[in-house]
């Protein structure tokens, strides 16, 4: 199920993409209605990761658009779409392990528009833990807690749309739990649009709204959570 494209906060339509000979995104077209949490699904290898990098700019599309709020992303630089709104936490987290918390979370400030008083205690009521290690280096911290402070990196610049890129990826349960409960806190008392990758399917079903399946770079199905079935798991989705 498609959102119409008035209603998408970012909208692909007709997306190819080529890693050397290999053709790896096939006229993907997927919309992400705003205020939506939306769950891109598939196997190792699909294209899920190239998808959302050529979204962010960090890989070139070959053909087809990219709009976010109706304006034509593949306009921007890759260092100016995070400016416009996005948040984005990659696959994993990439923080920078020599500096310190407070350090990688002021790297997210230079992109953030307006004032940015009050910024960092934000993201520390969001995540009690970084403020209890604020001066640790990042490198020491644990997976869970690398993971929490990428998600606050991206989420002090205040973004409509939050992107992740398996988010529960080597981590603990219970932040797992709390990374869910999370999302789905910012969706409803923010109205945060939210796109994710991710494998597991009980936190899938559990913080997504709506579901796409890439399969071979392709979008074979798409709806609403609850209209993913067990022969879509079976078929796209189990190991």
């Amino acid at each position: 199920m498609n959102a119409d494209a008035t209603a998408a906060m970012l909208d692909l339509r007709g997306i190819n993409q080529f890693y050397r000979s290999s053709h790896t995104l096939w006229d993907v077209d997927l919309a992400v209605p705003a205020g939506s949490r939306t769950c891109l699904m598939g196997r190792n290898g699909m294209g899920k990761t190239t998808l959302l990098k050529s979204v962010m700019g960090l890989l070139p599309v070959s053909s087809g658009e990219i709009r976010f709020e109706g304006g034509d992303l593949l306009r921007q630089d890759a260092d100016r779409r995070a400016g416009l709104g996005i948040g984005y936490v990659p696959q994993g987290r990439e923080i920078f392990p020599q500096l310190t918390v407070e350090e990688n979370l002021r790297v997210g400030l230079f992109a953030r528009k307006g004032a940015v008083a009050g910024a960092l205690e934000e993201i520390y009521t969001l995540f009690p833990v970084l403020k209890q290690m604020v001066r640790r280096r990042g490198g020491d911290l644990s997976g869970g807690q690398q993971q929490q402070l990428a998600i606050g990196r991206a989420l002090i610049l205040r973004p409509r749309l939050l992107i992740l890129d398996e988010p529960c990826e080597g981590i603990q349960p219970n932040i797992v739990h709390e990374i869910g409960d999370l999302v789905l806190r910012l969706n409803a008392e923010h109205g945060l649009t939210v796109l994710l990758v991710e494998q597991k399917l009980p936190f899938a079903r559990r913080v997504a709204s709506h579901f796409h399946i890439l399969d071979k770079g392709r979008l074979v199905a798409g709806g609403a959570i609850g209209e993913l079935s067990d022969e879509m798991v079976r078929q796209h989705l189990t190991v």
